[in-house]
């Protein structure tokens, strides 16, 4: 029992003196636990213990004290968001808020300009009737006579209900059903995908060679041959990652007189260009075979680039391409690992490697694009490589059989996924890919916003360009039904468009608009419990990833608006669709990468034998353009401004206030954490600003 509290044998009633409370409150055996809630202090208490108010009184006062701290901190940061806003508005001259093309996305902006503005209204129009106590739960409602009304407004908000009641709800509720069958469907095959990676790390199942070819004591191996390949490095005003690309291609472990480098630069920047040209005369000089290859129009992009060095003549000469953009930094041994799984195995036309990434860790931007790259690689192409023998080639770090790329038509222009196209048209030629997890070759993710939105915005508008382009063909080809059937509604239809439209639809348009029209009410479990499973899901393959699972769920569903966007101009195969913007690299390399390419860098000076020679003028040229380059401080460019997550996180924030109202729970939460990811991604607030 807790001891008596009564204190008036000390203190006589008509003389009240001294400090009674802090006398309390310094006895050990009182306790603020005491109290079970927050009405506790006010409950019938006995005649004996009446004098305990100002206790009560204090304890209140303590929580008042928190909750106020707790409300200053809100405000700090809402002013400090307020001021972050104010100045991306006025330091934006001469920025632009998007570099868009005039028309581009102007439709999808206004609608969604047109929603902030009807849900503001209707906001409006809500508080007005919250504050007057006109609360209408019945979705059948019966308009009174007018004598009973108390005003116009009300006849007016009685009429809204009817009509949202009768026309608006059942349009909302047939479109999100609609949506949420689709949100199962793909999230049932994310499941069966994680299932087919679970099985295969049970059964340790990945593609192998028979023996060790590279080992003089493997007799059965002995007599293995050395492949002639040619290595493809397609660049364009790569400044920052040339060096290092090439590199690393030189100092790959293979026989020199056996393989052949091409340097394909469509770099439209002398100084660029120069420094390219110097990279590959001091490796030419040091006994290495590789050429540079310039085009003046860069027709076709990088199709058209890897086109034009196809046509070589000396390219017949070789059997396999090893193609690696100018951000990649093979292994030594990466053709070893390789080129053997051809051997033996005629009807294999590509080998695939795995990206692992220098900058995973440098910013948030970068971590989450790392969950969705390791879930990508672990999973879907390690799945579909085993159990299908076909998956999206990555345009880079692989390896193509020369006469599968003749065979399916060669490299096309038609695309802005060139590497999606020649490996549909290659499994259509009946030709095998392999994926190899345990090959990594270390490579960039972009550091900023703007280029991981353009770099997005190319790989979900070219597929729906290619699917319109490819699907007679794969409709009339010699590919049993089943195959068919894997690439028109999976590759394509299923992972391609119907999750990105969903997940914009249903999160981004659905939710907000049930805040504001009630019987149309999405269930918990699709906007938390699924989501959540799924992204635990997703974050499996890089577990160390895990504190941000809840990042990457907002980030995903703001993605949704590019993504969405990308879908329909490549679908409708609008003019943003052949767009294709070089996505801007750092440069970066890990510190122990350095140290290892210090090394082999003096391993390979001592070379004894130099084939070719470099004049001493491309080696002062190059030294010149190396100290002018270092000399240059880089160059910061002012945050900019994105207009439809701008006004999506307004009709977000503006969504979660209107939940409020109707005490809605989870819906709230989600509304508003979704909301402020919107709002700093629209203000570029998430990831570095490069030059």
């Amino acid at each position: 029992m807790a001891p008596s509290l009564d204190f008036s044998e000390w203190f006589p009633k008509e003389a009240r003196k001294g400090t009674p409370v802090v006398v309390t409150m310094e006895n050990p055996n009182y306790s603020v636990v005491e109290i079970d809630g927050p009405d506790a202090a006010f409950r019938q208490v006995d005649k004996d213990r009446g004098k305990n108010a100002k206790q009560f009184t204090w304890v209140l006062l303590l929580r008042a004290h928190r909750a106020v701290g707790c409300l200053a901190w809100v405000a700090t940061f809402l002013w400090a968001m307020l001021g972050t806003v104010k100045k991306r508005l006025i330091f934006q001259q001469g920025v632009a808020m998007e570099s868009d093309k005039a028309g581009k996305g102007r439709l999808l902006f206004r609608i969604i300009r047109g929603f902030l503005a009807l849900s503001l209204a209707i906001l409006l129009f809500e508080v007005v009737a919250h504050l007057n106590g006109w609360h209408f739960r019945t979705p059948n409602l019966h308009i009174p006579q007018t004598s009973e009304i108390e005003s116009w407004f009300h006849l007016v908000y009685i009429s809204w209900l009817a009509f949202r009641a009768d026309y608006i709800a059942p349009a909302i509720q047939a479109l999100s059903s609609f949506c949420v069958v689709l949100f199962l469907i793909q999230s049932l095959d994310r499941l069966v995908l994680c299932l087919g990676c679970f099985w295969i790390k049970y059964r340790k199942i990945k593609p192998t060679v028979e023996g060790d070819p590279f080992n003089p004591e493997d007799v059965e191996a002995s007599g293995y041959e050395y492949p002639k390949v040619l290595v493809q490095i397609p660049m364009c005003n790569e400044r920052e990652v040339y060096e290092q690309s090439i590199s690393a291609v030189c100092q790959i472990d293979w026989p020199k007189d056996r393989f052949l480098i091409q340097v394909l630069d469509d770099s439209d920047d002398e100084s660029i260009e120069c420094l390219i040209r110097a990279e590959v005369a001091k490796w030419s000089q040091k006994g290495i075979n590789i050429v540079y290859r310039h085009r003046l129009v860069r027709t076709g992009y990088k199709a058209g680039n890897l086109k034009s060095a196809m046509n070589c003549d000396y390219v017949k000469d070789y059997e396999f391409v090893a193609i690696f953009d100018a951000d990649f930094q093979p292994n030594p041994d990466f053709l070893k690992q390789t080129v053997p799984h051809f051997k033996d195995n005629p009807e294999l036309g590509l080998v695939q490697a795995r990206w692992a990434f220098v900058n995973k860790d440098e910013n948030l931007l970068t971590r989450l694009q790392n969950i969705n790259l390791c879930f990508h690689f672990e999973v879907e192409q390690q799945v579909n490589g085993v159990f299908l023998n076909f998956f999206g080639f990555n345009g880079t770090a692989g390896v193509w059989r020369i006469k599968a790329l003749e065979e399916s038509g060669g490299w096309l222009e038609r695309t802005t996924v060139e590497d999606m196209d020649i490996a549909v048209r290659a499994h259509l030629n009946g030709w095998k890919f392999i994926f190899l997890n345990d090959v990594k070759v270390l490579c960039e993710v972009p550091e900023s916003y703007e280029a991981y939105r353009k770099q997005q915005h190319r790989w979900h508008s070219g597929p729906m360009q290619l699917f319109r382009l490819s699907l007679p063909a794969i409709v009339t080809s010699k590919l049993s039904v089943w195959r068919k059937g894997n690439l028109i509604l999976l590759f394509f239809l299923l992972r391609k468009l119907i999750l990105p439209f969903y997940s914009f639809t249903l999160f981004c348009i659905i939710l907000p608009l049930t805040m504001f029209v009630p019987e149309a009410e999405l269930p918990v479990w699709v906007i938390c419990y699924v989501p959540v499973f799924m992204s635990f899901l997703n974050i499996l393959p890089s577990p160390k990833s895990f504190p941000f699972i809840v990042p990457y769920l907002l980030f995903e569903n703001t993605m949704s608006v590019t993504k969405f966007n990308a879908m329909v101009s490549g679908l409708f195969q609008l003019g943003s669709s052949y767009e294709w913007i070089v996505t801007k690299k750092a440069g970066r390399s890990s510190e122990s990468d350095l140290i290892a390419a210090a090394e082999r860098e003096s391993k390979t000076i001592t070379h004894p034998q130099l084939h070719r020679g470099a004049s001493e003028s491309e080696l002062v040229e190059l030294n010149r353009l190396k100290e002018h380059q270092v000399v240059q401080p880089p160059v910061k460019k002012i945050n900019k401004l994105y207009r439809k997550e701008l006004c999506l996180a307004f009709l977000l924030l503006t969504a979660s206030i209107r939940s409020l109202l109707s005490a809605q729970g989870v819906h709230f939460y989600f509304l508003l954490f979704q909301g402020v990811s919107f709002l700093l991604v629209g203000l570029d607030l998430i990831g570095e600003q490069m030059s």
